[in-house]
């Protein structure tokens, strides 16, 4: 089997992906409110990932109440490792040198002195680097967030981010130079992540989810304030969005 011939299959298919959905999807920038034309979906969608967390991640979350913190912090800190090579390409492809050189330094530092990631010395040696993703990418290119989505198991996103994570997936260097199966390793050190992140901060998973009066309407609000936030496109005043507003009332 030709390993390397399949991954350059895989990575041209992705792009070829890229630009049909590009095509499709985001052409319609939206810096503010609320484009939600697919709500009856969503909110099907939320409804099942609720049931996912009440039926599943809650009870991994609750068990993981006893694993000690440094221990979710060291898988924490391998999985974000492993993402980023695919933050080195998407600073390149956002022409943001200082940060790819940065973020260059941070993955090898962390490798290297922090024992394949599960500790983070690049922190403490001001080595901060700058988390990105190919929807920020798309951002910088011009692309406009499109409708918001809320996907199976990853929850909310919007056209571009969706888009966003099926490329980063593609390009990411570890997935395209590491044979199967230690591959695998990644997914499952995400995975992990996840289930520590819900362990750790379990009680406001549970009060946005169970808590809320409309735990959809929360979970927009608070998904599309912090991710345009992230990107630079409001500030933390001028964000606000009424999470029980109609965003089609004229």
């Amino acid at each position: 089997m030709d390993l390397f011939g399949a991954k350059s299959e895989n990575r041209a298919f992705g792009l070829r992906l890229c630009g049909m959905l590009l095509l499709a999807g985001c052409a319609a920038p939206v810096a503010q409110g609320v484009d939600d034309p697919y709500e009856i979906e969503n909110r099907s969608m939320h409804a099942f990932n609720v049931g996912l967390d009440r039926n599943l991640l809650q009870p991994m979350a609750a068990g993981g109440s006893n694993v000690p913190p440094e221990v979710w912090q060291g898988v924490g800190n391998f999985a974000d490792n492993l993402q980023a090579p695919g933050e080195v390409v998407n600073s390149l492809l956002q022409f943001r040198l200082g940060a790819a050189v940065e973020n260059t330094l941070r993955f090898g530092l962390n490798t290297i002195v922090g024992v394949g990631g599960l500790f983070d010395p690049a922190t403490a040696m001001g080595v901060n680097g700058r988390h990105t993703d190919f929807g920020e990418t798309l951002h910088v290119w011009g692309v406009g967030e499109g409708a918001y989505m809320e996907l199976p198991v990853f929850g909310p996103s919007t056209q571009r981010d969706t888009l966003g994570m099926v490329v980063d997936y593609a390009i990411n260097p570890i997935r395209l130079l590491v044979p199967e199966p230690e591959v695998y390793i990644d997914t499952a050190a995400q995975l992990l992540s996840k289930v520590g992140d819900r362990s750790r901060y379990s009680e406001t998973f549970d009060s946005l989810l169970y808590d809320s009066a409309d735990s959809y309407a929360q979970a927009r609000l608070l998904y599309l304030q912090n991710r345009r936030y992230q990107l630079g496109q409001t500030s933390g005043e001028d964000s606000y969005v009424d999470p029980y507003e109609d965003p089609y009332a004229q």
